[in-house]
């Protein structure tokens, strides 16, 4: 017998066209709801899984490299390579913003921006996104870009 991804990423993989993401505990629900019903994304959070509920970082990492699972958190310690290196992962997204307002503006910004057209954009790499934002300071790179792949 495989790991989970193993034996279920294929399927998962073959009726998911939308973006798939492992929402770390410290994201608000309203935030979570906003993920699912506006952006549609694929959603697995933490605090509704009560064996995930006070898992330590480095199982998260861990399990949502394993579930195929962009890491959305606003934790900053994962943006630590060295406890969490970007090879090892499917994905981190540590999202800053003043309010759930903000968060969920940033997120439709970058729903639009990453998730259009790849469900796992940031495999192995790590994007820090502000409430500031915006694609079009990401490619006139007036903020600095994500981590690239180690291939």
């Amino acid at each position: 017998m495989g790991t989970l991804w193993s034996e279920l990423g294929p399927i998962a993989e073959s009726v998911a066209d939308r973006p798939r993401v492992y929402v770390d505990a410290n994201v608000p629900a309203g935030v979570v709801a906003f993920m699912r019903e506006t952006l549609r994304w694929d959603v697995l959070c933490v605090m509704e899984q009560p064996d995930l509920r006070r898992a330590r970082d480095t199982e998260h990492y861990r399990l949502a490299r394993q579930l195929r699972r962009t890491l959305v958190t606003m934790d900053r310690d994962y943006l630590d390579d060295r406890k969490f290196p970007p090879a090892l992962g499917s994905g981190v997204l540590v999202i800053a913003a003043p309010d759930e307002r903000g968060l969920t503006a940033l997120l439709a910004r970058i729903d639009a921006h990453l998730f259009a057209t790849d469900v796992l954009p940031l495999d192995r790499r790590k994007l820090h996104a502000h409430s500031d934002w915006s694609s079009a300071d990401y490619e006139a790179g007036k903020i600095p870009p994500m981590m690239e792949r180690d291939e």
